[in-house]
């Protein structure tokens, strides 16, 4: 008997993620494939390593193994995208600027034609609202489209975005979320696209020069796997990679740019600030006196403010001081391992907290308004050109105030810090600000 599963449209499947669903169009292919005497797993296209051979002689994929572990002799099975009702789903009912509506207007021309594009945007330019017509584009054919990000926190926010300016069902996928149920337009975590195959006419990449999408290249072989055979691929960035240029000089990407925020006010460039004896201080749980100072000097404008900090444990121990030293500020403290950070950024975002201090989680794809960032320890190795960039870019986001307080505190100037604030200043110039 022919049992299809609504869900398995345009997806990977092992044997028992297919349960009991049967019929002659699902498709069965081995799960590894020999290329030049390697053997490569079907479905991350990592060579499988010698490392990964069990005590009888079978090998196993452990690139991603947290899909579901692939076993040579092993099958997956894949039942063939089916088109979805074709109509427009597209309800926003905002403006675009004229430098949007030029990029977006290119964008679709662009995917029209089968090319695949980088849309290379300063911070704040209102990437996410240019990329709605491209999308309806699709839907109105009865295509499928997603948008994918390195970063968890960055597809909530999209979801978010999407599912309130679009009217058809908006799936949210990532290693935590809820299991997937069919859907024209899905927002998901790049790595989600290990369980699709030729599902997708178009797929958006959001921060492609995050960690961990820009140093995996599983991870464009995913997108690559996931888009169907005519698909189209969207770059969007808004400090681009060494990959991606080196593809658009070679003709292979086309590069549509917007230098100018979408309220038409320059970046905000960086001042640099000398703050030497911080780590010392927190480990005795005080802080030095300029940085107290500087805080208090921006706490009397009434105005959020952001403080980065790359270290997660020393930056909870920061927090805790900084508690100490300002007893009638509000101050929360958010990383990566902190089960509650959803919450705290709502928080914060609402006006509960008058501090967050933060690791380079929330370094892209959230925005406050009216914020002021301090970035401690900008010489730490882990502070990119690309981090700080975007880090930047959290400042001057409102057309309310399209300026703000961006401080780099120091202990010597690095090349990332030099870089970014140089990469800043020529986006600003290209903007047509001196």
């Amino acid at each position: 008997m022919t049992t299809y599963n609504e869900n398995h449209y345009g997806r990977w499947l092992t044997k028992s993620e297919l349960g009991t669903a049967s019929g002659p169009a699902y498709q069965q292919l081995s799960a590894f494939k020999t290329t030049k005497n390697q053997l490569l797993c079907r479905r991350c296209g990592e060579t499988v390593s010698p490392e990964g051979q069990l005590p009888d002689g079978r090998f196993y994929c452990r690139h991603c193994l947290v899909m579901g572990r692939l076993v040579s002799e092993d099958c997956l099975y894949h039942l063939p995208r089916k088109a979805f009702v074709a109509q427009s789903y597209l309800v926003w009912q905002g403006e675009l600027t004229p430098y949007q509506r030029e990029v977006s207007e290119r964008l679709c021309q662009t995917v029209s034609k089968g090319q695949d594009c980088l849309v290379h945007a300063v911070t704040g330019a209102g990437k996410t609202e240019m990329i709605y017509q491209t999308i309806d584009q699709v839907l109105k054919t009865g295509g499928a489209c997603a948008v994918v990000s390195p970063r968890i926190d960055v597809c909530i926010e999209l979801h978010k975005r999407l599912k309130r300016d679009f009217s058809c069902k908006v799936g949210l996928l990532h290693g935590h979320s809820e299991p997937y149920t069919r859907c024209p337009l899905l927002v998901a975590t790049v790595h989600q696209l290990y369980r699709f195959y030729q599902a997708f006419d178009v797929i958006i990449i959001d921060e492609v020069d995050a960690f961990p999408f820009v140093d995996d290249a599983s991870l464009y072989y995913a997108v690559e796997t996931a888009l169907a055979l005519d698909g189209v691929q969207v770059f969007l960035t808004a400090t681009s990679t060494d990959a991606l240029e080196a593809k658009v000089k070679a003709g292979q990407l086309l590069q549509l740019d917007l230098p100018r925020r979408f309220h038409g006010h320059p970046l905000v460039v960086p001042s640099f600030s000398w703050l030497n004896g911080l780590e010392k201080g927190v480990k005795k749980g005080l802080l030095p006196r300029a940085l107290v100072r500087d805080i208090k000097a921006q706490r009397a404008t009434g105005f959020p403010l952001l403080l980065f900090f790359p270290h997660i444990a020393l930056g909870e121990r920061l927090a805790q001081s900084l508690k100490t030293a300002l007893p009638h500020q509000k101050i929360g403290y958010v990383s990566s391992q902190e089960a509650q950070r959803l919450t705290v950024v709502e928080a914060f975002r609402s006006g509960q907290l008058d501090i967050l201090v933060t690791t380079t989680i929330l370094e892209r794809g959230v925005t406050f308004p009216g914020v002021d960032v301090f970035v401690l320890w900008a010489h730490h190795r882990l502070y990119t050109k690309s981090s700080l960039v975007q880090i930047a870019g959290r400042v001057g986001r409102s057309s309310d105030r399209p300026e703000g307080l961006l401080r780099f505190y120091h202990e010597g100037k690095t090349r990332a810090m030099v870089r970014a604030r140089q990469a800043i200043q020529e986006m600003n110039a290209k903007g047509g600000f001196s």
